[in-house]
């Protein structure tokens, strides 16, 4: 890591990008007239796919291992499957242990995708029809919010566990563990903190009671990087005024340095947002970057995909693909190789400014995976559709952040009021001292 002087960078695309790979052996030569953006598409391998498929459950049934019942539930704060009907409880099986997702980070080369991660299918509908085993009435599941249904006739209850590709059926699932009388008491304590200057409409309207479960999409991404930044370092060696009274000013002399700084890093299970909709930041007709506060999840635990799981619960469905994401994992990447180089940078007490930066992904695994979280939501009325307020619960750790809409004259009226107790009392100071 020695600071010295070397040629400017340009940032590169990348992050697990087969981009990065060489062509395979003996495929067709790529023109070298193209843009070299083409040319490194062209000459990309195919990603590595592992196949998380659950085959065992693709008729649409989830059956007790015991008595053969259909009539399966979470188990309210655990991870475990229940039977309704014999009580028997049974765990399933997590995805890092059976796949191996927690292995080989440091060699991952090219990019890894799990089967339920792969490029949803332009045309692929959202109605799911089953004919049910039980009685042989078909039934319709639609994808675009519900995974489970129940035959009208014999009661079974029939999932899509099928990996199908309108994006609605991750790798894994991260069950509730949270229940939610739990989240609705969080949420709860969470506003009366906040009530005194809440808007009047959403605390007449505020019923946390309403409160829904929702599976969320996200990509989990694990990448084998390499970083470097360069730019100027300063180190102050002189502090000096000039000037008197009103005119009096400081100024300081410093050292310029050339920093290049080169990590290498690892990053294992960071989680991306897969749906568009939740993936829009746009502060002034949303919240959604409240979802972002409430993290970690404990990604370690998820398990293998059955329906069972989300019965009772609303779910969201992926509508992103990776080369949609790859941007944004790009600038999480950067940001966390500019961390990793902080220490080694301290001794430039006037900071250090990064002028280039150059991203390296030598490989990437991408996994789709279901997190669990309690939401409450208030929609405001007012310009441009409004803002729409969330209020939300980490179903696994209990982590709650929201946004609560206030009244603005409330708020300037106590800062006004705090004001001009700082003034009195300063005054007071003021007089004491004279």
């Amino acid at each position: 890591m020695a600071d010295s002087e070397f040629p400017p960078r340009r940032p590169v695309a990348g992050p697990g990008s087969p981009r990065d790979v060489p062509p395979r052996p003996g495929s067709q030569p790529v023109d070298p007239a193209l843009p070299k953006a083409i040319r490194q598409e062209l000459e990309a391998p195919d990603p590595a796919i592992i196949d998380t498929a659950a085959t065992e459950l693709s008729d649409g049934i989830n059956r007790c291992p015991k008595c053969g019942s259909t009539d399966i539930r979470l188990k309210p704060g655990s991870d475990s499957l229940v039977c309704l009907h014999c009580r028997n409880e049974w765990d399933g099986t997590r995805v890092e242990e059976l796949f191996g997702l927690g292995e080989g980070i440091d060699d991952l080369q090219g990019t890894v995708i799990a089967s339920g991660a792969r490029d949803i299918a332009a045309d692929a509908a959202a109605l799911m029809t089953f004919k049910c085993t039980g009685c042989g009435a078909e039934v319709t599941i639609n994808t675009e919010n519900a995974m489970t249904a129940r035959c009208h006739w014999c009661r079974h209850t029939l999932g899509v566990n099928e990996q199908i590709a309108n994006g609605a059926v991750p790798d894994a699932v991260l069950p509730f563990r949270i229940r939610k009388e739990d989240a609705v008491a969080r949420i709860r304590q969470f506003v009366d903190k906040r009530r005194l200057f809440a808007l009047k409409a959403f605390k007449t309207q505020f019923t946390p009671e309403n409160v829904i479960g929702v599976y969320l999409p996200y990509m989990i991404v694990d990448g084998n990087v390499s970083v470097e930044v360069g730019g100027k370092g300063e180190i102050k060696t002189r502090e000096y005024t000039r000037g008197s009274d009103k005119n009096k000013q400081t100024y300081y002399d410093a050292d310029i340095y050339q920093v290049d700084r080169h990590v290498d890093f690892t990053v294992d299970d960071l989680p991306l947002e897969s749906s568009s909709e939740r993936g829009n930041l746009d502060t002034r007709a949303n919240t959604n970057n409240i979802i972002n506060t409430i993290l970690p999840f404990d990604t370690k635990n998820a398990v293998k995909w059955n329906a069972s799981y989300l019965s009772g619960f609303s779910s969201e469905k992926r509508d992103s693909n990776i080369e949609h994401l790859r941007p944004r994992l790009e600038d999480q990447l950067l940001s966390i190789g500019r961390a990793q180089v902080e220490n080694s940078v301290r001794r430039y007490n006037r900071g250090v400014r990064w002028e280039q930066e150059k991203l390296d992904v030598h490989g990437s695994r991408w996994v789709s995976m279901y997190l669990p979280v309690w939401l409450y939501s208030y929609h405001q009325t007012g310009a441009n559709g409004g803002m729409l307020h969330y209020i939300a619960v980490n179903a696994r750790t209990g982590e709650t952040m929201g946004s609560v809409p206030v009244q603005q004259w409330k708020l300037l009226l106590a800062a006004l009021t705090v004001g001009t107790i700082l003034e009195t009392i300063a005054i007071a100071i003021l007089v004491n001292f004279s």
